[in-house]
């Protein structure tokens, strides 16, 4: 992560969020490239791309006893401050989906209620209705059970296996002429999330992504295929964090319009698959 010293415009001092606190303008290479990782071998990267300002994407990436957790959040880019959106919702979705399985509730449960968190902390960003940050959301939870998904927006979840065909776990929220229909914001109608669950019989990985990555990769047998030409070429075999690279950067070849972020999960194989 780039670190900043002072306000690219005034020289003043920069706030946690990005912002300049004398004049108030966000800083370009604030969470300019993003690299995460756990001791498990889950790892996230996100990068601001090469036409947008500032990074409005965020994620976070925990583990808690059996369970890897992974958020990944994408600013709506007309709505104030959505980078700050993203990070609030990414930061809170993780922490609550940690304390619920901690508590021992359902994975589906968990999920369902960090949505709703989530939410309702992005929302209370806003000075008004008319000027609400907003964001989209996705989380994955892998276990030793499967792999669960919570989603509201466009940003996706995909199970992308080993061996044999790969599939979207998720389904955009679109609607007229392809327009975002739910988001997190104190201006959207208080979306439930959608919530699914997959038992796969091999391993692979789970992967959460925003638009800036499924744009020039939509269908998952693209991404598993791009994954898998990495492995192949990597000399050493590479990790998911250069998994989670090489993604990254085949979007920025393809020209980079959005803000990019790629989240992998390891999932163990030999869950019998269900109905």
């Amino acid at each position: 992560m780039t670190e900043l010293t002072g306000c690219v415009l005034c020289g003043g001092t920069i706030a946690p969020d990005g912002y300049c606190w004398e004049c108030g303008e966000a800083q370009p290479a604030y969470r300019s490239h993003v690299e995460i990782t756990t001791e498990g071998g889950a790892a996230g990267v996100s990068d601001r791309g090469k036409r947008r300002g500032v990074n409005a994407d965020s994620l976070a990436l925990l583990t808690v006893d059996v369970w890897t957790i992974g958020v990944v959040c994408d600013g709506v880019s007309m709505s104030p401050r959505a980078e700050r959106a993203a990070q609030v919702a990414a930061e809170v979705g993780a922490a609550s989906l940690a304390a619920r399985l901690r508590d021992g509730v359902l994975p589906e449960v968990a999920l369902h209620e960090a949505a709703v968190r989530a939410g309702r902390a992005v929302s209370a960003l806003a000075a008004s209705v008319d000027a609400a940050p907003a964001c989209t959301y996705v989380s994955g939870i892998a276990g030793p059970d499967g792999i669960w998904s919570a989603w509201i927006g466009d940003s996706r979840a995909y199970w992308l296996p080993d061996e044999g065909p790969g599939m979207a776990l998720t389904e955009d929220d679109r609607g007229e002429h392809e327009a975002l229909s739910a988001w997190l914001g104190a201006d959207a109608d208080a979306p439930a999330p959608r919530i699914r669950s997959y038992r796969p019989a091999r391993s692979g990985r789970l992967l959460l992504c925003t638009d800036g990555l499924s744009r020039y990769l939509p269908e998952a047998d693209g991404l598993r295929d791009m994954i898998s030409r990495h492995r192949r070429a990597a000399s050493a075999g590479g990790d998911l964090l250069d998994e989670a690279r090489s993604l990254v950067g085949y979007a920025l070849d393809a020209g980079g319009h959005d803000n990019i972020t790629a989240l992998l999960i390891p999932v163990s194989g030999g869950v019998p698959t269900s109905g």
